[in-house]
């Protein structure tokens, strides 16, 4: 089974190769999908939730992130409405971001200490390949835009941590309070 690997694991530092086209249906592409979403779903992070995942944090240098937001099922219409879609992006790349730009806060998965305010754009619009080899293009704002920004970070080598403009430990905003965060 795949697993996470550490901050210091050199794929999470170095650009991730594209997947050829004809490679996506793959039974070795599906497979890493498979395994990319396996380690999403197993993630436990105490309060944090996992809703996004790049290839190179399970080791594999190619250019694909899927997002699900396994945080628990919500009940009511509006936090339906809230719940993040699921989606795999093969070779992505981000076509458009808004010159507006806000501070976010951000954890990752291969960061297990960590989180941090980051500056991103307020809306993004992503190209990728399904996990079908079909194209398509997605435009988003809030949270959907900044993890599109966060995952394409992660298959050109960047961190969170590398654009971060405070970083803040865990442990110390952890102790009496119960605020879900939101891996990406």
């Amino acid at each position: 089974m795949a697993t996470l690997v550490p901050e210091s694991h050199p794929v999470l530092h170095t650009i991730a190769d594209e997947v050829p086209r004809e490679d996506i249906t793959s039974a070795r592409i599906q497979k890493i999908i498979k395994g990319m979403r396996a380690v999403l779903h197993a993630y436990k992070g105490g309060e944090f939730t996992g809703v996004a995942i790049a290839a190179p944090q399970i080791g594999v240098p190619l250019r694909i992130f899927l997002i699900e937001d396994t945080g628990t099922r919500k009940k009511d219409a509006q936090e339906a409405a809230e719940r993040l879609p699921a989606l795999v992006a093969v070779n992505p790349r981000l076509v458009k971001l808004s010159r507006q730009k806000h501070l976010a806060h951000e954890g990752c998965l291969s960061v297990e200490d960590s989180y941090g305010t980051v500056s991103r754009a307020t809306h993004a619009t992503l190209r990728a390949y399904n996990e079908h080899g079909m194209p398509y293009q997605r435009g988003a704002g809030g949270l959907l835009a900044q993890i599109f920004q966060h995952e394409v970070d992660h298959l050109d080598g960047i961190l969170f941590l590398d654009r971060a403009e405070e970083i803040i430990e865990k442990d110390m905003t952890l102790k009496g309070k119960t605020t879900k965060k939101k891996h990406l």
